[in-house]
């Protein structure tokens, strides 16, 4: 999974905003808790002098001497309670107080008395074991003017068991939910993401070959579906302009066909039925072979334009890749002699692919005729035919000066050269390679090449094998899918 991809990212971004929001929840819940905790602690205890000040001390006059401890511990069993319960009277001190709570948890003989000029009220003291202690302190006069200060206290235990349970249960279940949050939610980031993948996978096997092809369009009335839409009619404005671009060429090549017949007829009538300078005669020669080569930049472009419109008649036979590769390479041969380069052929046998036989028999003299061209005296150019990886391979390599890095993208493109000025001398004009390129594409073969500078050039071209069944009357060629 690429971290950089769209389904992580709001994966990631989806995680990070529930665990903040889980976080911000848990926190909320632990501090609104404890808060409603201590403030019923305090109301209880409150509530406990109340009851103790306005019922209990009332009937106190005429009662036994232990009638209030054995009513308060009778109340509320500040020993089996773990509470703080004290009655001073203003005369005689401690009239009440509670005994040692069973978990021993704090000595109510140590606890400190209310210190200042205000004694009622809220007060926190500290245990010896550090736990704090909440003491509640009201004052009452009995309806005999005597004056009492009833305390009662509790320690916040009970407080910090619920709020630690409250941190246990957080902490154990939220990252199950965060996990299980980010399982789904990454799930359905994949799931919601699936038609953006098959609109990339059709999208990537578009080229300017089969504009004709759509993308599926997802309908689902969401942006999705307006996104397909949208890149449709794009496709099919860049069709139309193809398709213009294709016929203006197409229709421009054939329109100066004939002029430039005509022309070069002219100019040939001329040398040879008049008397002309040498001059003249070297004037008019020179202008004759630029119309034989725009001729042939015209016949280049009229052939790219009617394979890249798919109006060029192809052949489609069954032919031996290796045979084709071998007669074309003898016949280039000369070529190769005139610069003392060594041609080699290195092919295995049988090697069967369905094509136009004259097509692809240019796309090996283009191929050579390159090579050469840029392949110094004394150089090798070395042509092989082999199977690989279930494909016909064809591959012309060199050991010339290389193409720079910067122009190997390039190189298939009309009336590109690496080096004007020496492909300018040796008459090319840029177009050999994009032939080669379109008569590829027009087998739907694959051609490329690679090269490093100063040490060649290698163009390759990969295409479907046939296969073939031998009967005994005759030799069958049948395509396979491999």
């Amino acid at each position: 999974m690429s971290i950089r991809s769209l389904r992580f990212r709001m994966t990631a971004w989806y995680a990070g905003l529930l665990v903040g929001a889980l976080l911000v929840f848990g926190l909320s819940v632990y501090l609104g808790l404890e808060r409603y905790l201590d403030w019923t602690l305090r109301g209880m205890l409150a509530s406990e002098c109340r009851t103790i000040g306005t019922e209990l001390l009332a009937q106190l006059p005429g009662k036994k001497a232990d009638w209030l401890e054995t009513e308060i511990n009778e109340a509320y069993a500040p020993e089996v309670n773990a509470r703080f319960i004290r009655v001073c009277h203003e005369g005689s001190g401690v009239i009440y107080l509670s005994g040692a709570p069973k978990d021993g948890i704090f000595d109510p003989s140590r606890i400190p008395f209310p210190t200042g000029e205000k004694k009622d009220g809220v007060r926190q003291t500290r245990l010896a074991s550090g736990q704090p202690l909440l003491i509640v302190t009201m004052s009452f006069t009995t309806p005999d003017g005597s004056r009492f200060m009833v305390e009662s206290g509790m320690p916040d235990q009970q407080i910090q068991v619920v709020l630690h349970g409250l941190l246990l249960t957080l902490a154990v279940y939220t990252p199950f939910i965060v996990f299980l949050a980010i399982g789904g939610g990454y799930w359905l980031m994949r799931r919601s993401l699936q038609p953006v993948d098959a609109i990339t996978e059709r999208a990537e096997g578009i080229t300017s070959t089969n504009l004709s092809e759509r993308l599926p369009v997802i309908r689902t009335g969401d942006e999705l579906e307006r996104l397909s839409i949208a890149l449709n009619r794009m496709i099919a404005r860049l069709e139309d302009a193809f398709q213009h671009i294709n016929r203006f060429s197409a229709d421009a090549s054939h329109e100066l066909r004939t002029p430039l017949t005509i022309l070069q007829l002219e100019l040939e009538g001329i040398i040879h039925n008049h008397p002309l300078s040498e001059s003249l005669e070297d004037q008019i020669g020179s202008a004759l072979e630029e119309t034989h080569r725009m001729y042939r930049i015209v016949e280049s472009l009229l052939t790219i334009s009617r394979l890249d419109a798919g109006d060029a008649k192809l052949d489609r036979l069954h032919l031996d890749l290796s045979d084709l590769a071998t007669s074309t390479a003898a016949e280039m041969r000369v070529l190769a002699q005139e610069k003392a380069i060594t041609l080699r052929t290195t092919t295995e046998d049988r090697i069967y692919v369905e094509g136009d036989r004259t097509r692809l028999q240019q796309v090996v003299a283009n191929l050579i005729d390159n090579a050469i061209k840029y392949t110094q005296e004394c150089g090798t150019v070395e042509v092989s035919v082999h199977r690989e990886s279930g494909k016909a391979v064809l591959q012309v390599s060199d050991n010339g000066g290389g193409i720079p890095a910067e122009a190997v993208p390039h190189v298939f493109e009309r009336f590109y050269r690496v080096d004007k000025a020496r492909s300018r001398a040796s008459g090319g004009a840029g177009l050999g390679l994009s032939i080669a390129k379109a008569i590829c594409t027009a087998h739907r073969a694959e051609i490329s090449v690679s090269s490093q500078e100063g040490r060649g050039s290698c163009f390759r071209v990969e295409m479907s094998l046939v296969q073939v069944v031998e009967n005994s009357d005759a030799t069958e060629l049948r395509k396979v899918s491999l």
